[in-house]
């Protein structure tokens, strides 16, 4: 009988050395070096550490560090645009993706990058037109109604132009993020100021702007206004020392985040209950990365241990936040340590980075004494102050310090009065995950892979010249998304934090139908007519360059990681791909025509020679 242990080895160094093909064997880089964004992303979280390098105490360490977090989040999101990175399968080393903008080394935050294709003038979901319906709603006009129902201040700019105004916005979110994460310096003016911005964004975002992570980012970014002084731009203000109440708003949040991620687990599928989820979740998971291709190969036994981590983390550790000093620490160490790892293994947007920043509240001043280095401004600083009220020579409270005291017991206030709803829904068996139970996002609810599907689908788009679909001879050639999974020899891209949201609502999409994800036929009437706002979203157009396809369908597939070290996996290939059927058959310009209009969307030109 062959024992265990040698199976295992076996295992592994099969994997490995499949890995260590794939990642540096041949003619490819053992470590292929950054993107300009990449590097851009290290320098500006160095810059972070280093402007938090100094002993201080845990409420002024919290007021420099968290606030920063939450604006590198915003700056990856709203600022940088990234190139992921991918290999040529002929040998080349390393490229950027192809894109219209490739030539920018620095490219346009997320929102000028996609903003425009997918809720602009001509995008996919207009927000005129959503902003048009919300005020036929409330009965036509604009005003308190209007507002509350969609929090932003594109109810008072000029919509002749909706495209500059979102533009505008993500411009002026990019100076704002931009001056603070270079200054290190902060008022709530400032952040109040991107909060709004961001909140503008999402609430006409629709679809676009269904994810968890977005109320996270304004819940988060709400809280990190109450750390900031409200006009200085001072790191270290004497008279405004950040609250221990809104520590522990903080502390609240990545409790909540972690309790209904692991409620709505054990309450969902019943893989979580039978520690199976991990076998899946890798391969099936929205945008899996490099890594997934080897984690989703590891041992049964280690999937089970992964499984029963994540429960312990989720469901127990937060607990350990009002235990006493040393467990909260614990707490903040073991939810950094999880998120890291989720970073690792899947692009899962800047969710993972976010929760990170409530994390840094668990710890206290000799826990993170050791990050700091002497002589910097900010320890001097906060040292002084120590020294003033250890030797009884505390000034006496301003006016000004008096109100802001009220401001954050009533901060405390709020946040204990809306979670109510949140906490109920916590302990209800019918609970939901990622809902806002009040308009402006101040307390959430939070959740994630409440179900967990077992098998990869994939919806392809392909074109065709022929003027016949049925014809055998017909070549249907495919198109190309940024990052989700299609050509199989493509290696699974590295974007984290970046997210590309098209990609992910595909999805969403493969396992629903086209009736009900009716964008999907939008996009190929698009794609019928080669549209540029359409395309630019895309990695690849077969027929760019040639005239529009006659003739575009939607094919569904069945994907699966190639097995390392199989034969597949030798011929460069990541993925294997089974045909399901057809998800949607094949459509023309002239045979869209009353579908757009009875949706109101503008029927996309018809090319002179085939009208």
């Amino acid at each position: 009988m062959v024992p265990m242990t040698s199976v295992l080895s076996s295992e592994m160094s099969t994997l490995l050395k499949s890995m260590f093909w794939r990642l540096g064997g041949g003619a490819e880089p053992v470590l292929p070096s950054a993107s300009r964004f990449h590097l851009i992303q290290a320098l500006l979280m160095l810059l972070l550490l280093d402007q938090c390098r100094s002993t201080i105490p845990l409420t002024w360490l919290s007021a420099l560090a968290s606030p920063r977090l939450v604006l590198v989040v915003w700056v990856v999101f709203l600022v940088l645009q990234p190139q992921p990175l991918c290999l040529l399968d002929e040998g080349t080393l390393l490229c950027f993706r192809e894109k219209p903008e490739e030539e920018k080394v620095v490219a346009f935050s997320v929102a000028y990058n996609q903003n425009k294709q997918l809720i602009g003038e001509h995008g996919l979901m207009p927000c005129k037109s959503y902003l048009n319906s919300v005020k036929r709603y409330v009965g036509g006009k604009v005003g308190m109604a209007a507002l509350a129902y969609t929090p932003s201040i594109l109810w008072f700019l000029d919509w002749d132009d909706m495209d500059a105004n979102l533009d505008g916005i993500a411009l002026v979110g990019m100076a704002l993020s931009a001056f603070v994460l270079v200054t290190g310096m902060a008022n709530m003016v400032i952040m109040v100021t991107l909060w709004v911005l961001y909140h503008s964004l999402v609430n006409v975002g629709q679809l676009w702007y269904s994810f968890g992570w977005e109320s996270q980012l304004l819940e988060t970014g709400f809280l990190a206004i109450f750390l900031c002084p409200v006009w200085t731009l001072s790191q270290v203000p004497r008279r405004c020392p950040p609250s221990l109440t809104c520590i522990w708003t903080f502390r609240w949040l990545i409790v909540r985040i972690m309790l209904g991620a692991g409620l709505i687990k054990i309450r969902g599928d019943k893989c979580w209950r039978d520690l199976t989820c991990m076998d899946y979740h890798y391969e099936t998971q929205p945008v899996p990365n490099p890594l997934s291709y080897y984690m989703h190969r590891s041992p049964w036994w280690f999937h089970r241990f992964e499984t029963l981590s994540n429960h312990f983390i989720e469901l127990i550790v937060p607990f350990f936040t009002f235990l006493g000093r040393r467990m909260c620490m614990v707490n903040g160490a073991i939810q950094i340590l999880f998120q890291v790892v989720l970073i690792v293994s899947g692009n899962l947007s800047f969710l993972n980075w976010l929760t990170i920043v409530p994390s840094l509240a668990c710890f206290d001043d000799a826990s993170l004494s050791f990050m700091f280095r002497s002589g910097g401004g900010a320890k001097k600083a906060v040292l002084e102050i120590q020294n003033e009220d250890a030797a009884g020579r505390t000034p006496k409270p301003t006016k000004g310090m008096l109100i802001r005291r009220v401001v954050n017991i009533s901060l405390g206030i709020l946040i204990g009065f809306l979670s109510i709803p949140v906490v109920m829904n916590l302990i209800s068996s019918r609970q939901v995950m990622n809902t806002s139970f009040d308009p402006l996002r101040i307390v959430n609810t939070y959740g994630a892979f409440g179900s967990i599907t077992k098998e990869r689908t994939e919806v392809i788009f392909q074109g065709t010249l022929n003027p016949d679909p049925k014809d055998p001879e017909a070549v249907w050639e495919e198109y190309q998304f940024q990052c989700k999974p299609g050509d199989i020899y493509r290696r699974p891209c590295l974007i984290s934090p970046y997210h590309y949201r098209l990609d992910w609502l595909m999805w969403f999409a493969a396992f629903q139908t086209y009736e009900q994800s009716e964008w999907v036929i939008h996009i190929a009437g698009r794609l019928l007519s080669n549209d540029s706002t359409v395309l630019s979203l895309l990695d690849h157009n077969p027929f760019q360059g040639r005239d529009p396809p006659r003739w575009v369908r939607g094919e569904h597939f069945r994907y699966k990681f190639s097995p390392p070290g199989s034969a597949s996996a030798a011929q460069g290939k990541w993925w294997l791909r089974k045909r399901i059927g057809a998800y949607f058959p094949p459509v023309d310009l002239e045979g869209l025509r009353g579908y757009f209009q009875s949706r109101n969307w503008p029927h996309p030109h018809i090319p002179p020679n085939r009208s």
